[in-house]
């Protein structure tokens, strides 16, 4: 099978990235040819057999002409239409997997696709990951004034341009509300065949879309059963990742009680650092973040945000670490409540630190929910793909 993925980043930037690298390896290891269409940039390391890629948009950087022509760009590529359309013709690919493509790439890829059906008679498949909330919310994360947002279900995209909900410009949240509106009247998602939501939640946003209803189906993300180890726990509460406002960083920064091991940056990260009940490690990654992660008496994620199916949740308790989680967004369909974690009432203070308090003094509790996330089975990227290829097939 010819499988041909669209992602607008083809060099290790973000989970997004993570997770085609990793399924196009193992697809290719199974004998299926994989090729990728994205942006040009010096740190890309996938690429296709004819050799066209996109121009680099850098949204912080570039003169000041491309600036200008940035807002009309994030809307309609005609670059990445024309040019995927090479690929298509030189690939002739079964299935497109859509990963990232929204405003470098743009839904204009959709398009390019039915053009080259339309010429070659070849039917393509197109498949999509929902990682976020784009296909219906113009800001991706549905979050606007420091809180979960769904104004902009069914299709009301203008409330983005009212609550200013991209980096808090009026400016940004226009252009995103006109490529809502634009691609809504283009009608491009109705040709999308299946959308692969992570968690169940996801999959509920999106049906309100009537382009993508009857066309999500679940399948939670994969993460690898990691080794057997030695290392022993210890009493400290991990909490890895971005430190921003929609993380729920508050709610850590104000648990004063409690002796907390941070290791990430963000804009929160000033304030990380001055706390004294916190110690920030800064930014870990491979076997040193494992070993955190191993060695935690419990992992935290407070957000108050939509989270899809935070890798965060699946690395702790893959590596037999619980969960306390806020009961929101996906992270309720990861963390069993009492078994492999604790949830909580999201931005509750008092329940957060109820939660901390079982399991940092409840030594009998701390070890069942460990040993019961050790336990835990989930898609290792084998039964991932293979479910994947059933998708592709049918």
């Amino acid at each position: 099978m010819k499988i041909l993925f669209i992602n607008k980043f083809l060099y290790p930037n973000g989970g997004s990235e993570t997770y085609i690298f990793k399924l196009s390896e193992y697809l290719q290891s199974c004998g299926h040819e994989v090729q990728f269409f994205g942006m040009e940039h010096e740190g890309r390391c996938v690429g296709n057999r004819a050799e066209q890629y996109t121009a680099d948009m850098d949204f912080h950087g570039g003169s000041k002409l491309a600036k200008l022509t940035y807002p009309l760009k994030t809307i309609y590529s005609s670059e990445a239409r024309r040019k995927l359309k090479i690929v298509l013709e030189d690939f002739r690919p079964d299935v497109v997997r859509l990963n990232n493509f929204n405003f470098q790439l743009t839904p204009s890829v959709i398009l390019a696709v039915k053009d080259y059906e339309k010429q070659s008679g070849a039917r393509v498949k197109i498949v999509l990951t929902a990682h976020d909330y784009q296909l219906v919310c113009p800001n991706h994360m549905m979050f606007s004034g420091g809180a979960a947002c769904e104004k902009c279900l069914g299709g009301k995209y203008l409330n983005c341009f009212k609550g200013s909900c991209i980096h808090g410009s009026r400016a940004k949240s226009l252009v995103g509300a006109a490529e809502g509106y634009y691609w809504k009247i283009r009608k491009a998602y109705e040709y999308i065949d299946t959308v692969i939501c992570p968690t169940e939640f996801i999959k509920t946003k999106l049906d309100t879309n009537p382009a993508l209803a009857g066309k999500t189906l679940v399948l939670q993300n994969f993460i690898e059963k990691p080794q057997p180890s030695e290392v022993k726990k210890e009493n400290y509460i991990l909490y890895f990742g971005r430190f921003s406002h929609e993380k729920g960083i508050e709610l850590i920064l104000n648990a004063k009680n409690y002796r907390f091991t941070c290791a990430g940056n963000g804009p929160l990260e000033e304030q990380i650092n001055s706390a004294e009940h916190i110690t920030n490690l800064g930014f870990q990654t491979g076997a040193a973040l494992e070993t955190l992660i191993r060695a935690a008496r419990c992992t935290v994620l407070p957000s108050i945000w939509f989270e899809n199916c935070p890798f965060s949740v699946l690395e702790s308790i893959s590596l037999g670490t619980p969960v306390i989680g806020a009961a929101i967004g996906g992270i309720p369909e990861l963390v069993d409540d009492g078994e492999t974690g604790l949830l909580f009432e999201p931005n509750n203070q008092s329940a957060f630190e109820a939660a901390l308090k079982s399991i940092t003094e409840d030594d009998g509790l701390a070890a069942r929910l460990s040993q019961n996330c050790i336990k835990k089975e989930f898609h290792t990227t084998e039964s991932y793909c293979e479910r994947l290829i059933e998708i592709y097939k049918n």
